[in-house]
């Protein structure tokens, strides 16, 4: 099964509330990280046609793929985080046995869940500041605080998939890397 297939397919498996609320925000990502890239390809496609055809260049374009690509970023850390896709230093971790993997998975999970709400403040103490000063994009002139919403947002639904995958290690038997994503190596058979 390919990644778009896992995703249009994604059911949680945490139980009651926590898997409606986890199978929402995985549809919500998905949906703004499709249309962020596709947005940006578009918007880069027609600047440079505009660009090598006309002789100017979209004037905005460079500020609407920042804007999309702080956008993209931030709704992929929890993206990343949902299908265990994140960078792991895994050396103690895995000689460990299954308890004491899972023990590890839920105390990683709950200080990078802290961590992600910790950042989650100071990006709002951020955004009030870039607020009360007023600027504004020189092309779009959209307030500057408005592009760094996505930040706040990215990092709270990372800071809910870590603390959800807690919830899950917490009361399974296996070990997840997310609510979805069992840990374990995939054996790669070669053909003879």
């Amino acid at each position: 099964m390919t990644d778009e297939e896992a995703e249009a397919n994604y059911h949680s498996g945490l139980p009651g509330v926590l898997g409606v609320i986890d199978t929402a925000i995985s549809k919500i990502e998905a949906v703004i990280l499709a249309l962020g890239v596709l947005l940006m390809a578009l918007n880069t496609v027609i600047n440079v046609i505009a660009r090598f055809v006309f002789g100017n260049s979209i004037m905005f374009s460079g500020e609407l793929n920042r804007i999309l690509i702080i956008m993209i970023t931030f709704a992929g850390i929890g993206y990343a985080a949902r299908h265990g896709r994140h960078i792991r230093m895994s050396a103690i971790y895995d000689a460990l046995p299954v308890g004491g993997r899972r023990a590890l998975m839920i105390v990683i999970s709950l200080f990078t869940s802290l961590v992600m709400f910790f950042l989650l403040y100071y990006s709002m103490i951020y955004i009030l500041d870039l607020y009360s000063k007023g600027r504004v994009l020189p092309a779009m002139s959209l307030p500057v605080w408005m592009i760094y919403v996505w930040v706040p947002i990215g990092f709270l639904i990372t800071g809910i998939q870590y603390l959800l995958t807690a919830i899950k290690n917490m009361t399974s038997h296996d070990v997840y890397l997310s609510t979805g994503v069992v840990d374990g190596y995939k054996d790669t058979e070669t053909e003879v």
